[in-house]
C-alpha cells in the first residue's frame, strides 16, 4: 500500500475546512517587555471580530507546569511576540490587514536575555509568583525561588563532592554553552475550533491531546468531558506540539465570532511559539590518577524564555543527565530554569540531555588529556554497569553502554588512529511516572486499535500495529488504527520521551488478553510509577534507560576555520526492535538533527528580536552536509523494547566536539561555526584576542 504522505493523500490539521470557517491572524508585541497601556481596534472593518484582552480577562491562566500564562496579554508582554490580540476574517488576507489596523501603546521595561544574568539577584523580574500546574504534565514536585527568574531548581546530593575534590589528583573545571534552536517541523502549527453551545471541539496537530484539553478546561471553566480534541497526524514535531500553543487563542476567537476559527501559523511565527533551550553548564570533575572518577560538580542554567512551559522538567532531567553514565561516589547537581525575555523555550527532541552530554563528554576528554589516558579507556574504566548505582539512588540493570561504547569506537577505526576522532557516550531517562491506556474492537475480520499515541512522522501507529497484530495473531492489514480523538480513545498522558512504543507495548498485551476474555472489546491500562526528590535528586528518574554513544571522524582546515564532518556513527541499545526500517529511520533522523546541533543551528537575537526567523538564515543540515553516516542498533534476545526517536541525538555534537579536541582545539560552545574554530586555533597558539 503506498504511503499517503508521499501520495499527498495524508491530511493534516491546516487541512481541515469547515462550513462558516474564519480565518485568525495574532496580533503581536513588538517589545521584548513593556506594559500594555492600551489596545484600540476601532479602525478594524465591520467583518472582522477582533479578540482584544478585556474578552479574556476573566478567562483561567494556563500552563503545563506552572500557570505563567493567559490567552493573550494583560498587563505586560514578556517577549517579542507575546499575542495581544487577535483577529479573525473572511480570509487570510483580510484577517492581516485587519491585524495591521490593531494599535497598540506600550510603556518599555527592562529586559533580560540570558539565563546567568537572569538568575542574579537583583535582575529584573519576567514574572511575579505563579501557581504550580496541577496537571499531570507537573508531575514532580517544583522549586521555583521566590524573588528571582528561577522557577524550578533541581538538586543531585550524593557523598560528599567537597571530600571528593580532595580525593582527586586531577579536577577539570570548565563552562559550557549551547545555543537555541527551532524545530523546523515541516508543517507549521494550526488549529481550527468550533463551540457548539458550551462544548467545544478542536482540531490540531498535538503531541499531547489530554494535557491540552485539561488544560482549555481550566482555561474556559468547562468539564474536560466538554472538550473534544481531534489530533490528526503531524508533520514534524520534534515536541514543538507539546501542551497549549494558538489552541486557546484560536478557541477564544471562535467563542466570540460565533463561528469556527482557523489559525495557521507563518513560518517566522515558529521561532516565536517555541524553542529549544539554550542553556551553560558548568563542570567541575576529579579523578584518581588512575582514571577513576571520584567526584562531580555541575550546575545548569536552562533559559527558559518568557514562559515556563515545560522548562522545569527539561531543566529536572539536565540536571539528571549531566553526571553521565559514570559511576561517581560524590555528586553535586544544581540545575535551573531560569525566565528571560525570549520566546519561551520547552521539549525538543532529547529534551535537555543534549545540553548535558556536551558539556558532560567534553569535559571528560579534557580530564583524559590531563590523565594521559586514552579517552575511550577512561570511559570504559568508569561507566555503569549491571547492578550499579547511579547517583540517584537507583539500581541499573540491562546496561549496555560499555557494548555502545566499544562499538562506536569500533566504526571509526579508533584504535588504529585517533586524530581528529571522537565518542560520547549518554543515558536518557524516559517519562516517569506515566499512564497510558489502549482499547480493541472486533469489526467483522478488522480490529481496531484506539490509542491516544499521536502519529508526527515517527511511526507510532505503524509499531503499535505491528505489534497488535503479533498479539492477535493476524496480518498487520488486519489492524485498523484510526486518528486520536479524546472522545474515543482511553487517557495516555503524551506521545513523548521515546516511550509510546514500549508503554502502549505493555498496556497493548493487557488489551488483547481483555479481548480474548471478553469477545468484542479489550482493554489495558498501565501505570509506572517512580520521581525524584527534587532537593536530593534521590529516588527513581527512569523507569528504564535510554543508552547510546557516538562516535565522529573530522577534518579541520585551520586557515578559514572549516570543521568538515566526514565520518558520523552511531550505536543505540534498542532491547527488542518492532519495526525496523522505521528504527533504522529514527536513529538517521537523529543523527542528523545532532549534526545540525553541532555546525548549524543557533537563533540569533538583538535586544529580544530574533533576526534569523526564516529558513534563509537559520541554517539547518542538506544532504550535501550529511557525512558517511552509519549506526547500530544493539538488541538482546527476550529484552524489552526500549524507545529510541531521541537516543542517537544527544551523544552527536559532543562526539563532533571530543573530534576537534583531539587536534588541540577547545571548543565550549554550540553550534561550532567557523569562528569558534578559529578562535580555538587562536587558543592553542597563544594568541591574544
Amino acid at each position: 500500500m503506498t504511503d499517503p504522505r508521499v501520495t499527498g493523500a495524508a491530511r493534516y490539521a491546516q487541512d481541515v475546512e469547515l462550513d462558516g470557517m474564519l480565518h485568525a491572524r495574532i496580533v503581536r508585541s513588538p517589545h521584548p517587555h513593556a506594559r500594555i497601556l492600551s489596545v484600540d481596534a476601532s479602525a478594524v472593518p465591520e467583518g472582522a471580530v477582533v479578540l482584544l484582552p478585556d474578552d479574556v480577562r476573566e478567562l483561567g491562566a494556563y500552563g503545563c507546569q506552572i500557570k505563567d500564562q493567559t490567552v493573550l496579554v494583560l498587563e505586560r508582554a514578556r517577549f517579542v511576540g507575546d499575542p495581544v490580540a487577535a483577529v479573525a476574517g473572511t480570509s487570510q488576507e483580510a484577517a492581516r490587514e485587519a491585524a495591521e489596523l490593531v494599535e497598540v501603546a506600550y510603556e518599555e521595561l527592562e529586559a533580560v536575555f540570558h539565563a546567568v544574568e537572569a538568575a542574579e539577584p537583583g535582575a529584573p523580574l519576567v514574572h511575579d509568583p505563579q501557581a504550580i500546574s496541577d496537571g499531570d504534565a507537573a508531575y514532580f514536585d517544583m522549586r521555583p525561588q521566590p524573588g528571582t527568574n528561577v522557577c524550578h531548581r533541581f538538586r543531585i546530593r550524593h557523598g560528599d563532592v567537597e571530600e571528593g575534590f580532595v580525593e582527586a589528583d586531577v579536577v577539570v573545571d570548565e563552562t559550557y554553552a549551547t545555543a537555541g534552536a527551532q524545530h523546523a517541523h515541516m508543517e507549521p502549527h494550526a488549529a481550527v475550533a468550533r463551540w457548539e453551545g458550551e462544548r467545544l471541539e478542536l482540531w490540531t496537530g498535538t503531541q499531547t491531546p489530554f494535557n491540552l484539553r485539561s488544560d482549555l478546561a481550566g482555561v474556559f471553566g468547562l468539564d474536560p468531558e466538554r472538550i473534544r480534541i481531534h489530533c490528526p497526524p503531524m508533520g514534524g514535531a520534534f515536541g514543538a506540539k507539546t501542551f497549549v500553543r494558538i489552541e486557546a487563542i484560536v478557541a477564544a476567537l471562535a467563542r466570540k465570532a460565533g463561528r469556527p476559527v482557523k489559525c495557521v501559523l507563518d513560518r517566522g511565527e515558529e521561532w516565536l511559539t517555541l524553542n529549544r533551550h539554550p542553556a551553560t553548564i558548568r563542570v567541575k570533575v576529579g579523578a584518581r590518577s588512575d582514571g577513576t572518577l571520584v567526584a562531580k560538580q555541575v550546575w545548569c542554567w536552562a533559559d527558559t524564555g518568557a514562559y515556563a512551559d515545560c522548562g522545569p522538567g527539561v531543566a529536572q532531567k539536565m540536571g539528571f543527565a549531566a553526571p553521565g553514565p559514570y559511576r561517581i561516589p560524590h555528586v553535586w547537581v544544581d540545575s535551573h530554569a531560569v525566565y528571560t525575555n525570549l520566546p519561551p523555550n520547552g521539549a525538543f527532541r532529547g529534551y535537555g540531555q543534549m545540553q548535558s552530554t556536551w558539556a558532560s563528554e567534553l569535559a571528560m576528554d579534557l580530564l583524559a588529556e590531563r590523565l594521559g589516558i586514552d579517552a575511550l579507556e577512561l570511559r570504559l574504566l568508569n561507566v555503569l554497569r549491571d547492578g550499579d548505582r547511579y547517583c540517584t539512588g537507583e539500581e541499573m540493570h540491562d546496561v549496555h553502554f560499555a557494548e555502545c561504547l566499544e562499538a562506536s569506537a569500533r566504526a571509526i577505526g579508533w584504535r588504529e588512529n585517533r586524530r581528529g576522532k571522537g565518542l560520547a557516550v549518554l543515558l536518557k531517562g524516559m517519562q516517569t511516572p506515566s499512564r497510558a491506556a489502549i482499547g480493541l474492537e472486533r469489526d467483522g475480520d478488522l480490529y481496531v486499535v484506539r490509542c491516544a499515541t499521536a502519529e508526527m512522522g515517527q511511526g507510532a501507529r505503524r509499531a503499535i500495529s505491528l505489534m497488535a497484530a503479533d498479539l492477535l495473531g493476524v496480518d498487520v492489514a488486519h489492524v485498523r488504527f484510526p486518528d486520536p480523538d479524546t472522545d474515543l480513545v482511553p487517557y495516555d498522558t503524551r506521545t513523548t520521551s521515546s516511550r509510546s512504543t514500549y508503554v502502549m507495548g505493555l498496556a497493548l498485551e493487557r488489551a488483547v488478553a481483555d479481548l480474548r476474555a471478553n469477545g468484542e472489546r479489550g482493554y489495558g491500562e498501565i501505570e509506572i510509577g517512580g520521581g525524584l526528590d527534587p532537593d536530593t535528586g534521590q529516588g527513581v528518574a527512569s523507569h528504564h534507560w535510554h543508552q547510546g554513544a557516538a562516535a565522529a571522524e573530522v577534518r579541520v582546515d585551520e586557515e578559514t576555520g572549516k570543521l568538515e564532518v566526514r565520518r558520523l556513527h552511531a550505536s543505540v541499545y534498542a532491547g527488542h526492535v518492532v519495526n525496523g526500517p522505521a528504527a533504522e529511520l529514527q536513529n538517521e533522523g537523529s543523527m542528523i538533527m545532532g549534526l545540525g546541533t553541532a555546525l548549524f543551528e543557533r537563533i540569533d537575537h538583538a535586544d529580544g528580536q530574533i533576526t534569523n526567523a526564516n529558513l534563509s538564515d537559520y541554517e539547518i543540515p542538506c544532504f550535501a552536509d550529511v557525512p558517511r553516516l552509519t549506526h547500530d542498533l544493539v538488541e538482546r534476545e527476550d529484552a524489552e523494547v526500549h524507545g529510541l526517536g531521541e537516543t542517537a541525538l544527544p551523544p552527536v555534537p559532543a562526539a563532533i566536539g571530543n573530534a576537534v579536541l583531539s587536534l588541540g582545539l577547545r571548543v565550549r560552545e554550540l553550534p561550532l561555526s567557523a569562528e569558534a574554530v578559529l578562535a580555538a586555533v587562536d587558543e592553542r597558539e597563544g594568541v591574544r584576542a
